[in-house]
């Protein structure tokens, strides 16, 4: 079986699995229970939370552990905007994001708020000059992801950072989920940040918060005392630890996996080339994880299916997104209807092998002719 969609889910590495299998077998006491056993359990808890604080450029009290991203961008979202609602009721977004961030915001739509979405350039990033436009007094949230799910555009985060800024009560939301463990990513110059440690072979099931130490955040979910006050629930330990070993895993290894797997890349778009009604849609600037093209004429769904038979597994879209409709992210950058209908997505991981690129290309060839 060949897999080629690594944005969607990596498999989990060992080691961290071997990590949530001691940390739940050695540490069986509540972090927040006041016996010996619940202590042991808060040291360990505290240790995790200041690793990943620390291999982001962030504090132990700005981590806030969810069920996954989804959860994690919904409470930035809607917590801020609930928090600072004195202050106004204008969001600024693009169309790359992903489904948990344009829901809630399509929520707060529809309960009142005034939604922008800015502009993008040929190559997927925030036109910098239309964000400045759009900015007013009363824009509350500008939310932006690092790394789209779709395209692998990288955005310019430390300038949109330093427009958002210009004004006083303006917060910046950077959905990371496709950009931690694979690129460079400090949190420096962002409000709140999101990401999944599923998608650097981490476990399915714990995300990350990161909330300034500032900013106030109406909780999702009320309830008793946590690691923090902003999400209850009993503290998730093994999965915390199990997210922290995967994170300083991927960042350990981040520079010589980025290297591989941009070979990688390289090697696909070469062979894309050969094909006249291929559109390359990722930037060359972009991530090299993941390469989205357009095939003109075809029906990608079809040759995704087919491709499916030959145990090749490829995607079309985000696996977030409803089947047989247009890729929300390449229509925005191309305007062209038929070229968002016909997208495929390969995303690429260290495991992939270069024999795995040649089996996928040959059998490519096979069924689109």
């Amino acid at each position: 079986m060949i897999y080629l969609d690594y944005a969607a889910n990596t498999p989990v590495d060992k080691g961290v699995l071997d990590t949530f299998y001691d940390i739940s077998l050695t540490y069986i006491g509540n972090p927040n229970s006041p016996h010996t056993l619940g202590d042991k359990a808060r040291e360990r808890m505290e240790q995790s939370t200041e690793q990943i604080a620390n291999l982001l450029g962030a504090k132990a009290n700005e981590v806030i552990y969810t069920s996954g991203a989804s959860e994690s961008n919904n409470m930035a979202i809607k917590g801020i905007t609930s928090s600072y609602l004195r202050y106004g009721k204008h969001i600024i977004t693009t169309y790359l994001e992903h489904a948990s961030v344009t829901g809630p915001i399509t929520k707060l739509q529809n309960d009142g708020y005034d939604v922008d979405f800015v502009n993008l350039k040929d190559n997927g990033q925030v036109d910098l000059n239309h964000l400045k436009e759009l900015m007013r007094d009363d824009t509350i949230l500008v939310s932006v992801c690092y790394v789209d799910s779709e395209v692998g555009t990288i955005q310019p985060i430390e300038e949109i950072s330093r427009i958002v800024h210009a004004k006083p009560h303006c917060f910046l939301h950077v959905d990371a989920t496709q950009a931690v463990g694979k690129i460079p990513v400090s949190f420096e110059n962002i409000d709140l940040m999101t990401f999944s440690g599923h998608k650097f072979y981490g476990l399915n099931g714990c995300g990350i918060l990161l909330k300034k130490e500032a900013i106030m955040l109406e909780p999702l979910i009320h309830g008793g005392l946590s690691t923090t006050s902003f999400r209850s629930g009993t503290p998730m330990l093994a999965l915390a630890a199990a997210t922290e070993k995967a994170l300083t895993i991927g960042i350990e290894n981040l520079a010589v996996r980025y290297e591989y797997v941009n070979e990688l890349n390289k090697e696909l778009r070469e062979a894309f080339k050969a094909y006249p009604a291929i559109k390359i849609n990722t930037p060359a600037e972009g991530s090299p994880y993941i390469l989205n093209i357009s095939i003109k004429g075809v029906n990608t769904n079809q040759l995704q299916n087919e491709l499916n038979k030959r145990d090749i597994c490829v995607a079309t879209k985000s696996a977030c997104c409803a089947p047989n409709t247009v890729s929300r992210p390449v229509y925005a950058m191309t305007k062209d209807r038929k070229a968002a209908l016909s997208t495929l997505r390969i995303s690429l991981s260290h495991l992939t092998t270069m024999d795995e690129i040649d089996f996928f290309l040959d059998n490519f060839k096979q069924v689109l002719q």
